[in-house]
């Protein structure tokens, strides 16, 4: 997952709204989202290759996503997958602080990571990019790439300011959302020299929705939770020419609420 746009304890109506891309390589075998058979309460993708998973979220309200920090000085292949962080929290019973806690005395055993995890009382985010703890978010609209969370990347304001519009119009559907991380538009170059990223790599990925040959936009996902206590999932996956060619929506009432 490499992009993710999301409203906490924003919207009185909806406390929980996300709209993210997962960015990755097209030759990578993945499973498109679904409830797991192994875990029949847990709602996501699965990467074929490691048996993670980039984001889900349980019919208990527990929700996690994870995306890469891009650290040129961090590139031997790491002993863990990534994708095992947001599953082992998925699939367990610790509370976000606890579970952050207790991973953070082995977060180097992964490349560099920004982890959200959360359930229906609370959005907690960790990385292993510096030497910080945990942080339990207040209410906002945060963007988080491949970045620290809310480092300013253009696809990341962008993001932000196309949910914010969202929200004041009072337009939440899964089509809407959609849009938030719609953008194949490459970032402007000035822009991206302000932020040290001048290489042909960085402009390539610099749009919100990337398309090329090998890697690319595999999928785009729009979820909320509403104060009824409903879920709602959407996910759109893409072709290497960034062609839409399966779609599925699934709602269900979480078993907290």
């Amino acid at each position: 997952m490499c992009l993710l746009i999301f409203a906490h304890q924003v919207a009185p109506d909806f406390p929980l709204l996300i709209a993210a891309n997962r960015d990755e390589f097209h030759a990578r075998p993945t499973a498109v989202s679904d409830f797991w058979i192994e875990h029949p309460d847990l709602l996501a993708g699965k990467d074929l290759q490691q048996g993670g998973t980039w984001m889900g979220i349980t019919r208990k309200g527990r929700f996690a996503a994870v995306t890469n920090y891009r650290d040129p000085a961090r590139t031997a292949p790491a002993p863990r997958s990534r994708g095992e962080l947001p599953l082992a929290y998925l699939t367990g019973t610790e509370d976000p602080q606890s579970y952050l806690h207790q991973l953070a005395s082995r977060a180097a055993e992964y490349a560099g990571f920004n982890l959200l995890v959360g359930d229906t009382q609370s959005l907690w985010y960790f990385t292993n990019s510096e030497e910080r703890a945990p942080q339990r978010l207040a209410p906002g609209i945060y963007g988080l790439s491949n970045a620290r969370l809310d480092t300013p990347w253009p696809k990341v304001t962008a993001g932000k300011a196309r949910l914010q519009a969202l929200l004041d119009a009072g337009d939440i559907s899964h089509d809407a959302l959609a849009t938030v991380t719609a953008s194949r538009q490459l970032a402007d170059g000035l822009a991206l020299d302000a932020l040290h990223q001048v290489n042909g790599m960085e402009r390539m990925l610099s749009a919100q929705f990337i398309v090329t040959a090998a890697y690319g936009t595999r999928s785009s996902t729009t979820m909320w939770t509403d104060v009824r206590g409903l879920a709602s999932w959407q996910e759109r996956s893409f072709d290497a020419e960034g062609t839409l060619h399966t779609e599925q929506r699934m709602e269900f009432q979480l078993e907290s609420a």
